[in-house]
């Protein structure tokens, strides 16, 4: 399975010949090459992690893909597209990429913003991308992290907690777009340190860049 950083949040996959993409946002550039799309999952609603353009590119190559997110997301798309409502302890099939949703709730940004449904996904029980949480799935061993590198409702301490519980194998910096390029050194090597404590190895992928697993 390969495993492609866009810019900010969002990911594609592919496997099989087929590919499934995350969180397709207005961080990212255009999303044009997306044929052979079965499935797109967006954690939530903020527009960083998903817009109607990008959907509307994906979908216009791949009619077929379907889009998996929480009730959230699926009142703010509206009529426009179909979203299959998930929550935690959901668990979907697209293609040849098996998903398990958990989590349920957006990180805390300030106690006057509502909390929103956020939906972390484990892809083929091998690779954990939370959205905008550091929800740490109980009884499940992470092969594969990507973790948020940076946010306005993050700060380095948390991230480096998030590793050190998770304890991946590997992992990969996302969320990353709001942190100038001495941000992201600083921030990189905290998550190095933390992923490398735990046994694993990081992958300080830039956007375009891959990892095969």
């Amino acid at each position: 399975m390969q495993i492609t950083k866009l810019e900010h949040a969002t990911l594609v996959f592919k496997l099989s010949g087929r590919s499934l993409i995350l969180d397709p946002g207005n961080l990212t550039t255009p999303v044009t090459d997306a044929g052979d799309v079965v499935a797109i999952v967006i954690t939530h609603e903020h527009p960083d992690h998903w817009t109607p353009e990008q959907l509307r590119r994906i979908l216009a190559k791949s009619p077929g893909a379907t889009i998996y997110g929480p009730a959230g997301v699926a009142a703010a798309t509206g009529d426009e597209f179909d979203v299959q409502v998930v929550a935690p302890g959901d668990r979907a099939d697209a293609g040849p990429f098996a998903l398990r949703f958990f989590g349920g709730e957006h990180a805390v940004i300030h106690s006057s913003i509502p909390v929103i449904d956020n939906v972390g996904v484990l892809v083929n029980d091998t690779v954990y991308y939370p959205g905008d949480s550091l929800f740490v799935p109980e009884d499940v061993v992470i092969d594969t992290l990507a973790t948020p590198a940076g946010a306005p409702w993050l700060k380095i301490g948390e991230v480096i907690d998030f590793v050190l519980a998770v304890a991946p194998k590997r992992s990969f910096p996302m969320h990353d777009m709001v942190l100038s390029q001495a941000g992201k050194n600083i921030h990189f090597d905290r998550i190095k340190s933390a992923t490398e404590k735990g046994g694993g190895e990081f992958f300080p992928l830039n956007p375009s860049e891959s990892i095969n697993l």
